[in-house]
């Protein structure tokens, strides 16, 4: 397995070994000794998986009391996936990474806690699945407006599918504010 480092430190990007013949491929997608030998020393307590179709958006998501780390792969075609810190102090506050996952390339996106979430579907549908550090809080969602200019993420869309919730999250400053609050 391949571990590879980004901008912000923390997010990790996995490239398993995979194992390929004429009767398909074998990939260990996660084996915890290895993921704790690169750094990622997680509980995983709950496992979510989503369809999307093209040019759909799902994000920036977080929550504030009890913020996920969360290891993302795609099941089935390929997104951009982003992670936007948000830990308070963080000398990246702000900051984004992007990495395209796939079925095809295997590759998985580790996330810290303290991190906004989200990803966009670049082909005809998605199937991404991803672990996560901490249960799913309803009343603790906190987000960040996927098109927010301070941030000036370089999504593969103009237009993208967004749902109601996602459409009206704050921006960055505001959400910051908010969580101070």
């Amino acid at each position: 397995m391949k571990v590879l480092t980004t901008k912000i430190e923390g997010v990790l990007v996995f490239e398993p070994e995979v194992h390929r013949d004429d009767r398909g491929y074998f990939v260990e997608v996660y084996h915890e000794q290895r993921y704790r030998q690169a750094g990622v020393a997680a509980t995983f307590v709950q496992d979510n998986q989503s369809r999307s179709l093209r040019g759909t958006i799902r994000g920036l998501h977080a929550q504030h009391r009890f913020p996920q780390g969360k290891l993302v792969r795609v099941l089935a075609g390929e997104v951009w996936d982003v992670a936007v810190d948000l830990r308070p102090g963080s000398t990246t506050l702000g900051c984004w990474v992007g990495v395209a996952l796939s079925a095809e390339n295997f590759r998985q996106i580790w996330i810290p806690s303290g991190f906004a979430h989200g990803f966009c579907v670049t082909s005809e549908e998605a199937v991404v699945e991803y672990k996560c550090t901490e249960l799913y809080h309803p009343g603790d969602e906190m987000g960040v407006a996927w098109n927010d200019p301070e941030l000036a993420i370089d999504w593969p869309v103009d237009e993208p599918v967004l749902s109601e919730k996602d459409r009206s999250l704050p921006t960055l400053a505001e959400s910051l504010a908010t969580r101070r609050g």
